[in-house]
């Protein structure tokens, strides 16, 4: 990663004052399993994240930002949450790419469904 990337890329990982404030008053917590690293002050009032990669707030899963947002005392990693057979595995918001998802009928599907919930209004109609 380049210098000026470090600096001003605010969008991938962390910049260099980020850096510097976690360096000196960072404590760190745990990780989590897309290699997002999570660190509190000595207090525990400040609480942020360092993501691995692009700063993707939606690729934080549910526990460790129940913990960010003060609702957990404790981290995932001291008091794990417990798993429902049900969860599905964390997925980032696939908004704007070619997975997102498209309802049945949608013009943006590759092939959509012919309408049958109205009639057109056509002039010669009466």
């Amino acid at each position: 990663m380049s210098f000026w990337t470090r600096v001003f890329g605010w969008w991938d990982r962390q910049t260099l004052n980020t850096r510097l404030w976690t360096w000196r008053h960072g404590e760190r917590v745990g990780e989590d399993s897309s290699g997002n690293v999570y660190y509190q002050t000595a207090g525990g009032k400040r609480r942020w994240v360092i993501y691995q990669g692009e700063a993707e707030a939606s690729m934080v899963p549910a526990e460790w930002h129940g913990w960010l947002h003060h609702t957990y005392a404790l981290p995932p990693t001291r008091d794990p949450l417990p798993r429902k057979d049900w969860e599905k595995p964390l997925l980032s918001n696939l908004t704007g790419t070619p997975g997102a998802y498209y309802p049945p009928g949608s013009i943006m599907n590759a092939v959509p469904l012919p309408r049958s919930d109205y009639v057109a209004w056509s002039p010669d109609q009466q």
